[in-house]
Order: structure tokens, then C-alpha cells, then sequence
């Protein structure tokens, strides 16, 4: 008999993100007609860009947390890594609110903007927090007992907190 496991997909951006995504996408193709009107300058900046857009998708954005008996599997286009359900101390809702309240001032390290952010959350009260969130609400808090804490925004993420016997 197979073990279950369910899929959830990284939450769609909320409008704020959805936002700044359009805006920083328009880029390389605002360069590239500029550097076609007026020499082509701006044609190394757009091809830098889309470059890093690139990198951002396949390494730092997952596409997919999977639970299953014994982990959490983390997906990425280029990695994977699994964190054990066993070293998790706590799962739950946390709101932007409640999020403030918790780390104080906050400050990402890694890629934010494009997609949503992604990386390190450097916090003033819990130090350095792992974060892949696309959303500005409706984030899954995950502590840790061996590790640093994990933020993320999973779509469904009340059935996520649940599989996960969270609250």
C-alpha cells in the first residue's frame, strides 16, 4: 500500500505582488525598444535581466510543497529539498500582523519582487527565517526545533496547516 501524499501548488501572487511582477517583466522589453530607437546600449542590461528573471524561476521560486507521512518536500524547477515532519515543533495561520509581532523588523535577503519573495527573512527577534512567500497574507508559519523557522504561502493553506496537524 502507498504512502498518501498531497500537493500544494505556491499560493497565486496577491495584487500587490501580481503588480510589481508586470512591472519588473516589462523591463527587458523596455530596454530592448529603447536600445533599438536609440543604439543598442541597453541591449546587455535587458539580456542581465532576463537572465536573472530565469535564475530566480528555476532556483529560488518552488512550484510545489508536497507532504508526505514522514516530510515536507520542497520543489523547485533545478532542486528539491525535504525538511522532516518530525523536527517540526509547530505549524499554523499566521497573519502580516501577527508576523510583525513575532520578528519584529524584517529585512529579505535573497530574491523579492519578481514573483514574490524568496530566500532569507533576516528578523530583528528570530535572526534569519527561511521564506517563499507569494502572498502578503495567508502565511504558513513552520518552527522548527533543529533549525530556523520557515515561512511560506502554499495554496490552501488552512488543508495545509491541517494535513500538517497544525492550527
Amino acid at each position: 500500500m502507498s504512502n498518501p501524499t498531497t500537493s500544494f501548488r505556491l499560493a497565486p501572487m496577491s495584487t500587490p505582488i501580481l503588480v510589481l511582477t508586470v512591472l519588473l517583466l516589462a523591463l527587458p522589453a523596455i530596454f530592448l525598444a529603447r536600445s533599438a530607437v536609440a543604439g543598442g546600449w541597453l541591449t546587455l542590461p535587458a539580456l542581465l535581466l532576463v537572465g536573472i528573471y530565469a535564475w530566480v524561476w528555476l532556483w529560488f521560486r518552488p512550484s510545489v510543497f508536497v507532504v508526505h507521512p514522514g516530510v515536507v518536500e520542497v520543489i523547485w524547477p533545478l532542486r528539491r529539498r525535504q525538511l522532516r515532519r518530525e523536527d517540526f515543533s509547530e505549524v499554523r495561520l499566521i497573519d502580516k500582523h501577527e508576523l510583525r509581532r513575532k520578528t519584529g523588523w524584517a529585512m529579505r535577503v535573497g530574491a523579492g519582487g519578481l514573483w514574490g519573495g524568496f530566500g532569507w527573512l533576516w528578523t530583528e527577534r528570530l535572526g534569519i527565517v527561511q521564506m517563499y512567500v507569494t502572498r502578503t497574507d495567508e502565511f504558513v508559519w513552520i518552527e522548527r526545533s533543529e533549525d530556523r523557522p520557515w515561512l511560506i504561502t502554499p495554496e490552501h493553506p488552512t488543508v495545509f496547516v491541517r494535513i500538517l496537524g497544525g492550527r
